[in-house]
């Protein structure tokens, strides 16, 4: 049987999505996520029930795209505000520096080495921060399981796709948590 609802099935103690997430978060990042649910509570849900108010009061609603799209998008924005709510009610903000600033913990910028010599800088972030762009990588990923607890001039070999890699820290650094 086919259909939308349909999905692979994937065996629960392989898949990765099943894995816990560590609760940890950066106060930047607590405040940045604090600042969506503001934004999404004060600005946005306000603005599309008035939308959706606005459109059923046009009368029939079963040929009503724009009453359909705005609840959709409604329904989309309050189960993101429900989910914001319960995560940052879970997470434990490490908003201070590690005692031994020569190690990599949590929230470190990392500086890497690889076997071409070619420089990499990172920095260890919770699940909820991690950003490509940035380079910020999440406290679960295999990278930064590795780098946790090493020292500058250590070596670290991590499995990637392409085979394993192996990485020299050649700087640990962190921000200072802001007051």
């Amino acid at each position: 049987m086919k259909g939308r609802n349909m999905t692979r099935w994937r065996d629960p103690a392989k898949d990765p999505r099943q894995e816990p997430k560590s609760n940890l978060i950066t106060a930047e990042g607590a405040d940045r996520l604090r600042g969506i649910l503001d934004h999404l509570s004060r600005v946005k849900r306000p603005a599309l029930s008035a939308k959706v108010g606005e459109a059923a009061a046009l009368g029939d609603r079963s040929e009503n795209a724009d009453y359909t799209y705005n609840k959709k998008e409604l329904n989309r924005v309050i189960a993101r505000i429900r989910y914001l709510t319960k995560r940052l009610d879970e997470l434990q903000v490490v908003d201070r520096l590690p005692e031994d600033t020569g190690r990599v913990f949590f929230g470190a910028f990392v500086t890497l080495e690889d076997e071409d010599g070619e420089e990499m800088r990172l920095r260890i972030v919770g699940h909820d921060e991690t950003d490509t762009s940035r380079h910020w990588i999440s406290v679960d990923a295999p990278l930064a399981k590795a780098l946790l607890g090493k020292e500058l001039d250590d070596e670290v070999t991590v499995a990637a796709p392409g085979g394993e890699t192996t990485y020299l820290i050649t700087d640990i650094a962190y921000r200072p948590p802001s007051a």
